[in-house]
């Protein structure tokens, strides 16, 4: 059974008939923003990355070398369904369909947002127009089972040829019905007696003080802070890739401060003797809380203050009452002393049955081989977040 006819039966009864439209421009983009919230909140795709606060902000700083190329869809006067997308320039001259909010901006749990029950008459609105364009897509961060993976295997029916790879993983731990004390005890008794240990010397010996920023002028503060400390740690290394563009810092800048207007933002600041000594950068979306950056004054290394900054933070999550703590993209080794479970993401290639389908392909497998080869020859090659 293909996926539009499971979910034929979930389309609500009586249902006026949906209708799907091309978004080019940024005047359609914002004619959504009043019914973006509701939309994404009654889908099954609801997290940070897909808020049109973040989403708009990456496209005002980061979306320069791309065309908007979005879908909307409608029953009646309602929004249905979104589908952030935009063409960009694969291997210089091939035009290729991906998600708004791709690249450093590091975004995780990419997808199209489908309204429940009406995935059915959505996916095929979409199929036809995505069709129709004839572009390639490559669909970067999704989950098995999104609304993206059945996009993808609706094209797939029509004909496109369809490739799906690993795209990492995003490390998670489970908090319902923890403490911190009962969390804790989950860990192996070395990281647990190094996290009590490091957290009480802190305490006795440094004067801290552990705050959530909930004010626009603690926000500024606190995120130049952390692109200091990023800057001052990467520096010998090109610099910090999370952080690395004036256009990404300002992106950082709209992006948090939207969220921190819309209660999304989990900003927090470890003073030591009043000083900012470290920085959390989070979100928090229906119980989840999502890790997506922090850093560190390097003069507090030795008391392994990341390691004390992430115990606080889990701990906050847990007082908020928090069921989730998500690591987000990466399989960093300290993220499995926090974690036990891991949500696998995907890439999904997809290529329209014509020649210029073929030719995409090909450049892809070639890139493809040679980063295989690459990675053989310089065993320490990694790409970034």
């Amino acid at each position: 059974m293909t996926p539009l006819a499971q979910v034929a039966a979930d389309r609500p009864a009586a249902s006026p008939a949906t209708r799907a439209e091309p978004i080019r421009d940024v005047r359609g983009l914002l004619a959504l923003r009043p019914h973006w919230d509701e939309l994404l909140e009654a889908s099954g795709s609801n997290n940070p990355f897909l808020t049109f606060e973040w989403l708009h902000a990456w496209w005002t700083h980061l979306g320069r070398h791309g065309a908007l190329r979005a879908i909307a869809a409608w029953s009646d006067d309602r929004l249905v369904a979104v589908a952030p997308l935009m063409t960009a320039r694969a291997f210089g001259w091939l035009p290729r369909l991906e998600f708004l909010g791709g690249g450093h901006a590091g975004s995780d749990y990419l997808d199209v947002i489908v309204r429940r029950g009406y995935e059915a008459d959505v996916l095929r609105e979409m199929t036809t127009i995505v069709a129709g364009w004839g572009s390639t897509l490559r669909l970067d961060h999704v989950l098995e089972g999104s609304q993206a993976a059945c996009l993808a295997d609706a094209l797939h029916a029509h004909g496109w040829t369809r490739e799906t790879t690993p795209n990492g993983v995003c490390p998670v731990i489970d908090l319902a019905g923890h403490t911190w004390d009962s969390y804790l005890a989950t860990r192996g008794p070395a990281h647990r007696a190094n996290v009590r240990r490091r957290m009480k010397a802190l305490q006795q010996q440094c004067n801290p003080s552990f705050e959530r920023v909930t004010a626009e002028s603690a926000r500024h503060a606190a995120l130049s802070a952390l692109f200091g400390f990023h800057e001052s740690r990467f520096r010998t290394r090109g610099g910090s890739s999370a952080f690395l563009t004036p256009s990404l810092r300002d992106f950082h800048h709209e992006a948090t401060a939207r969220m921190l207007d819309r209660d999304r933002l989990r900003m927090y600041v470890l003073r030591i003797d009043g000083e900012a000594a470290a920085v959390m950068y989070g979100f928090a979306c229906d119980g989840r809380f999502y890790f997506y950056q922090h850093g560190f004054d390097d003069r507090y290394r030795d008391r392994s203050i990341g390691l004390v900054l992430m115990a606080l933070t889990v701990r906050a999550a847990l007082d908020e009452g928090m069921h989730t703590f998500d690591l987000l993209w990466g399989a960093e080794s300290y993220k499995s002393l926090w974690a036990s479970d891991a949500v696998h993401l995907h890439r999904i290639h997809l290529f329209p049955p014509h020649l210029g389908g073929m030719l995409h392909r090909g450049a892809v497998e070639a890139r493809h081989q040679l980063g295989t080869l690459a990675r053989r020859v310089l065993p320490g090659n990694s790409r970034a977040r």
